[in-house]
């Protein structure tokens, strides 16, 4: 079975999510304040942390020679400020830990470590959102076992490598941001192929940015070759979007101005933001549905390993994935947390079906894209994609 079907099947419970899940367990006795207030935000009833306890057990001595390493260095793309409203529960229960958090591009994220590496030099700990660049990684051998991780079989089968050099820590599910003070929901696509045959669409009311890598890249996999380069082709020749050279984040405000009807692609928890916010802004999900899976990875010979894997451990929990959902949105991987509380626009998702994006794959799966891609961008007067530039906001 590929890693895509075991991805599918990993989400399949999304069409029997549970409103307001039940556990047998006890909540956790003793929870640290952080926790306490992001369930009362959220509304959740502390016993879906039942068997945190357990979950959080890890020999003494990493917790011993976390105590001498010095500050556990993590390089992702949360924002700072979602990072320390995230890592908030962490804090408290291991106050001996220091942070050292750097938000970057793909190549501050994935190649400037790498190089690094291969040199002889550590520059972080732990990597969120390798990509493409996890093949490299793999291949020069830099990457921990993360099956020594307890939180490692908290992940399903499919969003996690079974060798242990990577696990899958959020989703980002990307679809299209429109206006709802411009789009009538009857115009809005029920499949991708709609978007190019409804004339609402045409002649600048679709923005979209140069990010092909995070949604047409996964519905391409998943229809093939042939359709892909008719798609692609017939929505730039024919329903003539607005390319922007503006990234996601910009995206989304643009649409709220009215700048165009709708933005592609737009990422779920993102567009959520704005919406709890009052913009006149919603989400949307043509068939089938684009989902990229996060990983994260531990660099070998990393300075503070034992701070490494108590942090990884804790991510993998329940307390570390709820409070992911609580800093930004973001979907749990935890296979006890795939529930309809966590999806920010629940309608759009559950009984679709889905379009993985395959980190294994993913270098393969883009470079084609781009060949069809970039000539079509260029023509339009923009600047060609790189092929190594996966960033997503």
């Amino acid at each position: 079975m590929t890693i895509s079907k075991l991805f599918a099947g990993a989400l399949a419970s999304c069409a029997v999510l549970m409103s307001v899940p039940a556990f047998a367990q006890e909540a956790p006795k003793q929870l640290p304040a952080a926790t306490k207030k992001m369930l009362a935000d959220l509304k959740l009833d502390p016993s879906i942390l039942s068997g945190l306890d357990d979950e959080l057990k890890v020999p003494q001595e990493w917790i011993d020679g976390a105590r001498k390493e010095g500050a556990v260095k993590v390089i992702s793309s949360w924002d700072v400020g979602q990072y320390k409203k995230m890592i908030a529960p962490f804090l408290e229960r291991y106050p001996f830990i220091k942070q050292e958090y750097s938000r970057g591009s793909r190549q501050e994220r994935a190649m400037k470590p790498l190089l690094a590496y291969q040199s002889g030099r550590v520059l972080v700990d732990l990597i969120g959102g390798m990509g493409a660049a996890y093949a490299l990684f793999r291949d020069a051998g830099a990457l921990v076992d993360l099956r020594e991780i307890p939180g490692f079989n908290n992940v399903p089968v499919g969003m996690r490598d079974e060798d242990g050099s990577w696990v899958g820590q959020r989703l980002r599910y990307w679809c299209m941001a429109y206006n709802t003070d411009k789009v009538p929901k009857d115009q809005l696509p029920k499949t991708w192929d709609d978007l190019n045959s409804n004339p609402f669409w045409r002649d600048g009311k679709l923005g979209l940015s140069n990010r092909p890598n995070l949604w047409l890249s996964n519905v391409w996999a998943e229809y093939g070759d042939d359709w892909g380069k008719a798609f692609t082709t017939k929505l730039f020749n024919e329903t003539k979007p607005q390319i922007r050279k503006e990234g996601n984040n910009s995206m989304l405000a643009l649409v709220i101005a009215g700048e165009f009807y709708g933005a592609i692609p737009g990422a779920a928890y993102r567009t959520r933001q704005y919406v709890d916010k009052g913009a006149p802004i919603s989400w949307h999900c043509p068939e089938p549905i684009p989902v990229a899976l996060s990983e994260l990875a531990m660099l070998k010979g990393s300075p503070d390993p034992n701070a490494a894997r108590l942090w990884t451990n804790w991510s993998l929990s329940k307390e570390g994935q709820i409070a992911q959902f609580y800093a930004e949105n973001s979907p749990p991987v935890h296979k006890d947390l795939q529930l309809d509380v966590f999806l920010s626009f629940r309608d759009q998702i559950v009984g679709k079906k889905i379009a993985y994006q395959n980190p294994v794959k993913l270098d393969e799966e883009q470079q084609q894209v781009l060949k069809v891609w970039n000539p079509l961008w260029e023509g339009m007067g923009g600047q060609a994609r790189d092929p190594n530039d996966e960033s997503s906001e």
